[in-house]
């Protein structure tokens, strides 16, 4: 049987997600924090596979800059036997975005209510996402709209 999930392995596994977000970080090193069949429910974009996780993060990269995110809230929640995790994030994200011909970037300021399913890695051992639902999204008083 797999080593149970800790509430701060999981901490430290979405501070570390959110810093190589915010550095705009080789895919490469956000692969290791996703489950081979990974969903994520993003407003704009769905991901079923790690492919679609790729295509959704090259059109994040292209879109967004000057990237923070800041964790507002993280709640755990463990199964019995600690295999798997809910996780309830309310994370800040402030950005920048930018059209092509348009003669100014756009504030993008917003809090995202998510909720994640995190598992432990057969391969790694580690706690990996397996779900991800953006569950809503409150824009920032002060903030351009989309």
């Amino acid at each position: 049987m797999a080593t149970p999930l800790t509430k701060e392995e999981i901490r430290a596994m979405a501070d570390e997600w959110f810093r190589l977000l915010d550095e705009h970080a080789r895919q490469v090193y956000l692969l290791p924090f996703l489950d081979e069949n990974v969903v994520q429910a993003w407003p704009d974009y769905d991901v079923q596979n790690i492919a679609d996780f790729e295509g959704w993060y090259q059109r994040a990269l292209r879109l967004f800059f000057d990237e923070v995110h800041t964790i507002k809230q993280f709640d755990v929640t463990l199964n019995e036997d600690g295999s798997q995790a809910e996780v309830k994030v309310v994370v800040n994200w402030d950005a920048r975005s930018w059209t092509p011909g348009d003669a100014k970037s756009k504030h993008l300021w917003m809090d995202a209510y998510q909720t994640w399913q995190i598992i432990r890695s057969e391969k790694t051992g580690k706690p990996v996402m397996k779900h991800l639902t953006v569950d809503d999204i409150k824009v920032m008083e002060g903030a351009d709209s989309l």
